[in-house]
């Protein structure tokens, strides 16, 4: 089964339980637990050091099992925030679709 960004972003409620929902510390708690990203980056990293570059079937579940959990806060990072999980993604596809098109995708900064 697949969700939209809109449905994933309402279910993940079903689960938020943490400190301070709908207040700053609520936002505090989402923005550090995408510390997630950290232990997909250090899984990787592994990958490169430890097994010569050779991504396993395991490894390859363990790192999308870690994309959920990263997802998961920044579904409710977002929600604390007031916004549409669904909104974000395509503001960002048309973001970069402009830069794209104005052939500014190379490059830094985020006013391209």
């Amino acid at each position: 089964m697949n969700l939209s960004f809109e449905e994933y972003q309402k279910r993940t409620g079903d689960t938020a339980i943490y400190p301070g929902r709908g207040e700053l510390t609520g936002l505090l708690y989402t923005a550090l637990g995408l510390g997630e990203v950290g232990e997909i980056q250090g899984k990787v990293k592994k990958i490169l050091r430890d097994d010569s570059g050779v991504l396993s079937d395991e490894k390859r579940q363990a790192i999308l099992d870690e994309c959920g959990d990263a997802l998961w806060y920044l579904a409710q990072l977002t929600e604390e925030l007031g916004g549409n999980l669904g909104e974000v993604a395509q503001k960002n596809l048309d973001k970069l679709a402009s830069r794209k098109e104005r052939g500014m995708l190379k490059g830094s900064g985020d006013n391209r």
